[in-house]
């Protein structure tokens, strides 16, 4: 059997209940331009978080050219939406916040508040070293800054990057590191404190003492995606007062909020022998050769310790340029060799004004 590769953050979902007013903000304010999928269907296996019954919806994947994950933006289609009664705290449990990457924070910060963005704090600088800045988009989804100055194709016209990790609320961080750390390859613990954190102090939550864990990888990024994705880090937050509450209790998957952490891999095979082997076993799998609209591939979930859904998915087929017919079929490729051929993305970049 191939080893497994975990190759980067593929996409954070967002479950929204306007779909194109939803893009069309992260296609102006964050600069996910370039549309990978756009596929209206029904949702059918993913049954055990969506009451049982297929769910229909609209569900797109789009990216920022500079690098970084996607965002795989999903609106339910005939039901009820479930909001949050509350607002989300740190110490609740679940995907609290989606990390954006930045070149030039500053100028983000003073772009995003001159335009009456709800920027919630000031620019600062991070315990690891890193500056930031907390924001949130319409929805209420929180949203964390990042100076990193990775490049995939370096568009000067674009403020931010794309996804760099997320902050994730767990009730045991020693329980739930063997996951994070084994399981996704995110080895490298490069913060581990607790304390109330001046930089949180502006979330809700945030002037509660807490346990902050910093993971990122020891490994370069490889696979035939990589580059696309680029780096990433993941934060784990837990609170010393005990857990809050569980984001999606009593609510369907797909309801507002952050409904997934995608990583893209190569031989899921092996990734399910070793996530079988640590008590985490495949949900909703897809099986091999999965339609997804203008791409396809096999798709499947795992709970980490306290329930928060990670996706994986192995790619087989995306669209590079659409418009002249070009695809990337991804079933012979080396595992471990980035793709050269990727930087023809720029051409799958759509007008704002297309997104309907």
């Amino acid at each position: 059997m191939k080893p497994k590769i975990i190759c980067g953050i593929q996409q954070v979902g967002i479950g929204v209940n306007n779909f194109v007013e939803a893009w069309r903000w992260y296609y102006d304010n964050f600069g996910f331009q370039v549309k990978i999928v756009d596929d209206e269907g029904v949702a059918e296996r993913m049954l055990p978080y969506t009451g049982g019954k297929p769910q229909p919806r609209r569900s797109g994947i789009a990216i920022n050219i500079r690098g970084g994950g996607g965002f795989e933006i999903w609106q339910p289609k005939g039901r009820e939406l479930n909001y949050l009664k509350e607002p989300v705290k740190l110490g609740d449990l679940g995907i609290l916040i989606a990390k954006v990457k930045t070149p030039d924070i500053e100028a983000a910060y003073n772009t995003f508040i001159n335009k009456g963005l709800d920027v919630i704090s000031k620019l600062m600088t991070s315990p690891t070293g890193q500056k930031e800045f907390f924001m949130k988009d319409p929805y209420g989804n929180l949203f964390q800054l990042e100076q990193d100055d990775y490049i995939f194709i370096d568009d000067k016209t674009l403020l931010t990057g794309g996804a760099n990790g997320a902050v994730i609320g767990v009730s045991d961080i020693d329980r739930s590191l063997p996951f994070y750390t084994q399981l996704l390859g995110y080895d490298k613990v490069v913060f581990d404190q607790t304390g109330v954190f001046e930089d949180l102090e502006a979330l809700e939550g945030g002037k509660s003492t807490l346990r902050r864990v910093v993971l990122e990888r020891s490994k370069p990024i490889e696979g035939p995606l990589c580059r696309i994705m680029g780096t990433s880090h993941l934060e784990l937050i837990q609170s010393v007062d005990g857990p809050g509450k569980k984001l999606y209790e009593g609510r369907y998957w797909g309801d507002p909020g952050y409904i997934h952490l995608c990583f893209d891999v190569r031989n899921m095979d092996a990734v399910q022998q070793e996530a079988e082997a640590m008590g985490h076993p495949f949900v909703c799998d897809s099986g091999v050769d999965f339609d997804m609209g203008d791409a396809n591939g096999h798709f499947t979930y795992v709970e980490d310790p306290d329930g928060t859904l990670i996706e994986f998915v192995e790619t087989l087929k995306i669209p590079i340029a659409k418009k002249f017919g070009l695809y990337l079929n991804l079933t012979n490729k080396d595992d471990h060799k980035p793709l050269g051929i990727l930087k023809l993305l720029r051409f799958a970049k759509v007008k704002r004004e297309s997104i309907v």
